[in-house]
């Protein structure tokens, strides 16, 4: 992985971050929870191949089981404990999990937890929701490995959803919304698949009946969010924060995503 960490110029500790992960998903792949939880959030754009995609410390799923945090520990637990000749041992010891409502968004449950890697600790933590619509359904696909390991095959968000997903949580927070992330991965997977409007339109309507959230035009949004001068600042932070390429400003961000999602908005109202 130290020449994995030289030749990507990436720093060490990512590297080991995403192979646990990676191997937690393996794990997983391996147990009869499998078709239980559904892979979401920025680990799918390493399934994509995004380029210039931000990293990420954690894991985040869509779970269809019991939801109480004694429930989802237990499970991490069993999980944590099949084998792999990958050289980690994951502690169910460590295991914690508590209920999460970040962002006045939506309820979920945290589980964190470490596993060691010789004498490497490394900090993990998944994030679960329950109760969202997917569509089209989850794909089955493999995610894509560091080494020469055998590859986890789980299910997994389609690029509409997390678009959806994405797209309901700006207009949700609308000007409060400090989730710079949102709209950078929305811009940058607008330019990295080529979208069947009608999926992408119905996948955005379906998501925002299911939340409770008005589908109003794009333009209502991106005004509110322009009177904001704060998030400019936050947007030029973000970027120098992770590193990734994108829109110089705010406001750029905001007409690019305002010409790929407010057909969409549109399309989606006149399907309701």
């Amino acid at each position: 992985m130290l020449n994995i960490s030289r030749e990507t110029d990436k720093p060490f500790n990512e590297i080991l971050q995403y192979f646990a992960m990676e191997r937690l998903l393996y794990r997983l792949s391996q147990s009869q929870y499998k078709d239980s939880f559904v892979l979401k959030g920025a680990l799918l754009f390493r399934v994509w191949d995004v380029p210039d995609s931000r990293a990420t410390r954690d894991i985040d799923f869509l779970a269809n089981v019991n939801n109480s945090p004694e429930h989802l520990a237990s499970i991490f637990r069993e999980i944590m404990v099949i084998e792999d000749n990958d050289g980690l041992v994951f502690e169910p010891e460590s295991v914690q999990a508590q209920t999460i409502k970040e962002d006045a968004d939506y309820e979920g449950v945290r589980v964190r937890f470490r596993a060691l890697l010789g004498k490497a600790s490394i900090t993990m933590q998944a994030d679960i929701g329950f109760g969202d619509t997917v569509h089209p359904d989850a794909v089955s696909a493999d995610y894509p490995v560091i080494l020469d390991l055998p590859a986890p095959a789980l299910r997994m968000y389609p690029p509409e959803t997390v678009i959806a997903e994405k797209a309901e949580a700006m207009v949700h927070l609308g000007s409060l919304n400090s989730r710079m992330k949102d709209f950078y991965d929305i811009w940058r997977l607008s330019q990295q698949f080529e979208y069947d409007d009608t999926v992408l339109s119905e996948a955005i309507r379906q998501t925002f009946e299911n939340r409770g959230t008005e589908l109003l035009p794009f333009g209502e949004l991106k005004a509110d969010l322009i009177r904001n001068e704060v998030l400019e600042k936050q947007w030029n932070a973000f970027l120098g924060k992770t590193g990734v390429s994108g829109p110089e400003s705010f406001h750029e961000t905001l007409d690019q995503i305002e010409g790929f999602l407010g057909p969409l908005f549109e399309r989606g109202n006149n399907l309701k």
